[in-house]
């Protein structure tokens, strides 16, 4: 299949699973904490890549398996699929930025492999800056937030029962917001531009990230779309990642406990974590 320069390629003997109706994704920012959520939720539900995305908005990169512990030859590109029948869910794992300039182009490309391949609900999962949280409750602990397109404020009941909390600084009047909203709406004939780096506001930071372009694009195709969100700092973000994909599961029902973890359910460690962070310190020269 090819979407207007994104090209579905499927693998050799491998099918789509039409029943996966929904769609998980990171959208990339501080810390790769999405990144890092996506491939824990394809190494626990043993997901299997069905293809990729060929998308010439997206830097080239290659890398070993990510989540085979021997050296099969199956090499890690830009932008796989992998579906987990058993779930329903498809997942595509992005694994390099974006060219500069290229974001709208993107969103659009992958709003438009979501809708073509039937999926009704796509969640993508992003990091925001730690600097940016003015409302620290410490005594809740790390809080997940979300912008989902149920409500015209941002505003999602699920969400809310699940005690997620709603990213109060969407505000789709906003200059930018609306911005996204044109670029995406082809009905729309509203000549908007976006602030020039110089011209960018605090409020201006959240509608510049990538996840507000991918909720843009998803909304625009009327696409259900939920985006969940952490706040955290460059470093280790393992915690982040596991705060993100315990949120996912609960979003669409999934039970850690039915997992493909080493000690009979649980989570399972991608087995590219282990040289996250290279090799401990030689505990010798202390």
């Amino acid at each position: 299949f090819r979407f207007d320069f994104m090209e579905f390629v499927i693998e050799e003997g491998k099918r789509v699973h039409e029943e996966c109706s929904t769609l998980i994704l990171p959208a990339l920012s501080i810390g790769n904490v999405g990144q890092l959520a996506v491939d824990l939720l394809v190494s626990s539900t043993a997901a299997e890549r069905v293809g990729y995305l060929d998308d010439p908005n997206l830097l080239p990169c290659v890398g070993n398996d990510a989540y085979g512990p021997l050296p099969c030859g199956d090499l890690a590109l830009p932008l796989e699929v992998y579906e987990s029948s058993s779930t329903a869910i498809t997942f595509a794992q992005q694994r390099s930025p974006v060219a500069k300039g290229m974001m709208i182009k993107f969103a659009e490309n992958i709003a438009e492999f979501a809708a073509s391949s039937g999926k009704k609900h796509v969640i993508v999962l992003s990091s925001l800056d730690f600097q940016r949280l003015h409302n620290l409750d410490l005594s809740r602990g790390p809080q997940v937030y979300y912008l989902s397109n149920a409500e015209s404020d941002g505003r999602d009941d699920h969400c809310e029962r699940l005690g997620f909390g709603r990213l109060g600084e969407y505000d789709p009047e906003g200059r930018c917001w609306k911005h996204l909203s044109s670029v995406f709406d082809k009905n729309n004939k509203e000549d908007l531009t976006f602030p020039s780096e110089d011209e960018l506001e605090d409020i201006d930071y959240y509608p510049s990230l990538p996840f507000a372009a991918l909720f843009s694009a998803f909304k625009a195709r009327g696409l259900k779309v939920t985006c969940l969100l952490c706040y955290c700092s460059e470093g280790d973000n393992i915690p982040d990642a596991f705060l993100l994909a315990e949120a996912a599961s609960k979003l669409t029902g999934l039970s850690p406990d039915k997992f493909h973890g080493e000690e009979g359910g649980k989570w399972r460690i991608p087995y590219s974590w282990k040289s996250m962070y290279g090799a401990p310190p030689d505990m010798s020269m202390f």
